[in-house]
């Protein structure tokens, strides 16, 4: 399968298709991936079915072929999730813990907390941080939005 073609809008496109779960047609890609035209919607349709990975059912609409792996994304169900997404997570764990040792040292007197320990408190913080930032603008690339906060023309 070729993944490098799997990008930009054809991903949007893919990605929406997936998770419609039900035969779509040019007009509902269009608005669901937010792209500017129908004949835009049909070349990335067209891409996809050259992959092998949609198909055109004998109403015109385009249908699941096959579920295919993306680079760098994880499928949650019917959605893709950037694997990115997964590290704040265990920085989210880990800063916890640090936290919760910090509090304990504060009622119980026998526990000393040194200055590196809060300093790698701090760099678990920011690290929980960035990975969560850089997983939500991954995750918008590849987000559609609904057709209902686009405005009718």
């Amino acid at each position: 399968m070729a993944n490098e073609e799997l990008e930009g809008n054809t991903l949007n496109v893919y990605a929406y298709i997936v998770h419609a779960a039900k035969p779509v047609g040019t007009r509902d890609v269009t608005r669901g991936a937010c792209l500017s035209s129908t004949s835009v919607a049909h070349r990335h349709l067209q891409k996809l079915e050259d992959l092998g990975l949609i198909e055109k059912n004998p109403y015109g609409n385009y249908i699941l072929k096959e579920k295919t792996s993306i680079n760098g994304y994880v499928w949650v169900g019917r959605s893709l999730v950037p694997r990115l997404m997964f590290y704040p997570f265990f920085f989210m764990g880990a800063f916890s813990a640090e936290i919760a040792i910090i509090l304990l040292s504060y009622f119980v007197g026998s526990v000393v907390i040194e200055t590196s320990f809060l300093f790698l408190t701090g760099m678990t913080a920011a690290a929980m941080i960035l990975f969560l930032m850089e997983g939500i603008s991954l995750r918008r690339k590849i987000g559609s939005k609904p057709a209902a906060d686009k405005p009718e023309q």
